[in-house]
C-alpha cells in the first residue's frame, strides 16, 4: 500500500531504517521529512502525514517523534485521522483492530529499530473487521452511533455504588486475572507434577548425564565482570553447547554478537539484583535487553511487598516484564529469592508468576543469604508445573551432583557459574 511518513530530528534515523524496510516489502513511501537530524517542529511533519492520509494520498501514515506522543495529538486534530501511539505489538494491534487506526506514532526515544519493523508489520496487517469495533468507530468520528443512548447498567453495577475508584479497579484487575489465569490454564500442557528420583522432568533437554549442557544457563553476573571474563564465558559456551549465557545488562549486545551463528542464547537480568526497581523502569529495561539481542529475561520481583502481602503490586510489576517479553518474543523466568521467603509466599510468588503468564520460576538470585535447594525447587515445581511453567535452580550449584539434585526435584534449567566443572563432572559420570 501507499504508506505517508514522516520524522522530526530525533525520529529521523529511525524513519530513514523504516522507509527502506517498508520499500522492501514492496510498499510504496511518500516521504514527507525532516530530510536531516537538525531540530525541526515535530507538529510540522506530523500534520503532513496526516493531511496526506486524510486526503487519499495514502492509505496509511507513520510519524515518529523522540516519544509519539505529541505528534498523536497533532495528528489527531485533522479531520479523518484516527491516530493511535504504540509501543508494543498489543497496543499496534489493539489501534488497528479495536480503532481502524489509520496513524501510527512511533517514539524512537522509547523503542529500537527491531520492534519498530515488528510493530509497523503489525499495524499495516491488521484490519478491524468486527462490527462492533467498526460501530465505536463511528462513534468516534462522531456518527450517528455517537447519538445512542446510554443503556442503563446492569443492577449488578448498582451494588458496586458508592465504592471508591481504587475498589472498582481493584474489582476489574482481579477479574481479568483470573479469566486469564482460567485461559492459560485451559491452553497450558497437562505434565506430570511428580518426579521420581534417578528421572528428568518432562519438558526436560534431555536424559542425563549426557545432555547436561542443555540444561544450563552459564552465568557471570559478578559485579567486577571484564570484557575478556565474558568474553571466555562466551566461547565456553560454545564449546559446551550450554543453554545459555546469563550477563549483567551492560553486556548483553557483546553476549549476542559473540554468540552469534551458535545455538547458545542470550540470556541477561532485570531488576537485579534487589528487585526494588519500579515496574516500568522493569519494563524498559528488559525492551532494552531485547533490543540488544537477549532471548531470555530473569527478573527478581519485589521482594518485600511480596513478604507485605501486598500481592497485587507484585502481580502488576512481574506482569510488566511479562508484557514487555511477550511483545519482544523473549522468555521470562521471575525469580522469587526463595532464601528471604516462607514456604506459604514461595508458593504465593509462584502463582503470582502463573498469573502474570511468565514461563520460568527461579530460585534466587546467589547474592542472597541461601541459593537453591532441592526442597524449593520440588515445592515450586509442585506449584507450577500443572500451569506449564518451569523451574530454574539457581545459586550455590557447583557439581553435577549439586545439578543432579535440582533436576531430579524438577528444574528444567540450571543456573550456574561452575557449569564447566558440571558439565566435566557429568562427562566422568558418564
Amino acid at each position: 500500500m501507499k504508506v505517508a511518513i514522516g520524522a522530526d530530528h530525533g525520529g529521523f534515523e529511525l524513519k530513514t531504517d523504516l522507509s527502506a524496510w517498508l520499500r522492501e516489502q514492496g510498499h510504496e513511501i511518500y516521504d514527507v521529512g525532516t530530510s536531516s537530524n537538525e531540530a525541526v517542529d515535530y507538529p510540522v511533519y506530523a500534520r503532513k502525514v496526516a493531511e496526506t492520509v486524510a486526503s487519499g494520498g495514502a492509505q496509511r501514515g507513520i510519524m515518529i517523534d523522540g516519544a509519539g506522543i505529541g505528534s498523536c495529538m497533532t495528528a489527531n486534530k485533522v479531520p479523518g485521522i484516527r491516530a493511535a501511539m504504540a509501543y508494543d505489538l498489543s497496543s499496534a494491534s489493539n489501534g488497528r483492530e479495536h480503532n481502524d487506526a489509520n496513524v501510527l506514532t512511533l517514539g524512537a526515544g522509547l523503542i529500537g529499530a527491531n520492534l519498530a519493523r515488528q510493530i509497523v508489520r503489525t499495524f499495516l496487517t491488521t484490519d478491524c473487521t468486527e462490527d462492533r469495533h467498526k460501530r465505536r468507530v463511528a462513534m468516534i468520528e462522531g456518527g450517528a452511533a455517537a447519538s445512542t443512548p446510554t443503556l442503563s447498567p446492569p443492577a449488578v453495577a448498582g451494588e458496586l455504588t458508592g465504592l471508591s475508584e481504587k475498589d472498582l479497579d481493584r474489582i476489574v484487575n482481579r477479574l481479568a486475572t483470573l479469566v486469564g489465569t482460567e485461559r492459560a490454564q485451559a491452553a497450558a500442557p497437562r505434565t506430570r507434577t511428580d518426579v521420581v528420583p534417578g528421572d528428568v522432568a518432562p519438558d526436560s533437554p534431555g536424559p542425563l548425564p549426557a545432555a547436561i549442557a542443555r540444561y544450563i544457563d552459564h552465568t557471570i553476573l559478578k559485579p567486577d565482570a571484564m570484557r575478556a571474563e565474558v568474553a571466555k564465558i562466551c566461547d565456553e559456551a560454545r564449546e559446551f553447547s550450554f543453554k545459555s549465557v546469563c550477563v549483567n545488562p551492560a553486556w548483553t549486545r557483546f553476549v549476542h554478537d559473540r554468540l552469534r551463528g551458535s545455538d547458545v542464547l542470550t540470556c541477561t537480568v532485570v531488576g537485579f539484583p534487589l528487585g526494588a526497581a519500579a515496574a516500568a523502569v522493569k519494563a524498559a529495561e528488559t525492551r532494552q535487553a531485547i533490543r540488544d539481542g537477549a532471548a531470555e529475561i530473569d527478573m527478581v520481583i519485589n521482594v518485600g511487598a511480596l513478604k507485605a502481602g501486598e500481592d497485587e503490586l507484585v502481580l502488576s510489576d512481574i506482569r510488566a516484564v511479562v508484557e514487555a517479553c511477550r511483545d519482544g518474543s523473549a522468555i521470562c523466568k521471575v525469580i522469587i529469592e526463595t532464601a528471604l521467603l516462607t514456604d506459604d509466599e514461595k508458593r504465593r510468588a509462584c502463582e503470582l508468576s502463573v498469573q502474570a503468564r511468565a514461563n520460568f520460576v527461579k530460585t534466587s538470585t546467589g547474592f542472597a543469604k541461601g541459593g537453591a535447594t532441592a526442597e524449593d525447587v520440588t515445592l515450586m515445581a509442585s506449584a507450577v508445573r500443572r500451569h506449564g511453567l518451569e523451574v530454574k535452580a539457581s545459586g550455590g550449584i557447583r557439581t553435577y551432583d549439586d545439578a543432579l539434585r535440582m533436576i531430579r526435584a524438577g528444574a528444567t534449567r540450571v543456573g550456574a557459574s561452575a557449569s564447566v566443572a558440571i558439565t566435566r563432572g557429568a562427562l566422568e559420570t558418564a
